[in-house]
């Protein structure tokens, strides 16, 4: 599933949300205690680099990161099984929005919750990065 795709929304329904607070410090704690190897293991190469060409680089990782959380939290699992981080990629359409793609075990639990879109905003604070979540589904 792409969120890269234009969907008719008016014949969807929401059926979840979720919601994530990501503290920009607890992030940068991981990038400087495991540097690379935190970032390959939760963020893809086109998450990395919109971080990276952004001066708020901390920022934007840190709402990627609620994204992916708040992705999971509306399909009520967490991070379990063989879910890679990897496996939620979040970023923007040519007008800035977010846009989520899913794939591997994410986009199976996706395909058996019958989701046929998922909505995603991400804003910040002085220290925080918050993310909601929806999911749709066809209507009946």
């Amino acid at each position: 599933m792409t969120g890269h795709e234009r969907r008719d929304t008016k014949k969807m329904e929401i059926i979840a949300n979720g919601i994530d607070l990501v503290d920009f410090p607890r992030i940068e704690e991981m990038v400087k205690r495991h540097g690379e190897r935190f970032l390959n293991r939760v963020f893809t190469a086109a998450e990395q680099a919109y971080a990276e060409a952004n001066k708020n680089r901390m920022e934007k990782l840190a709402g990627r990161f609620a994204a992916k959380e708040a992705v999971l939290k509306l399909m009520g699992t967490g991070w379990r099984g063989k879910i890679a981080w990897t496996d939620i990629e979040i970023v923007n359409n040519p007008a800035g929005q977010p846009q989520v793609t899913l794939s591997g075990e994410v986009e199976k639990l996706a395909d058996k919750l019958a989701i046929k879109h998922i909505s995603v905003s991400i804003t910040h604070t002085a220290n925080f990065a918050i993310a909601s979540a929806v999911a749709l589904v066809e209507k009946s």
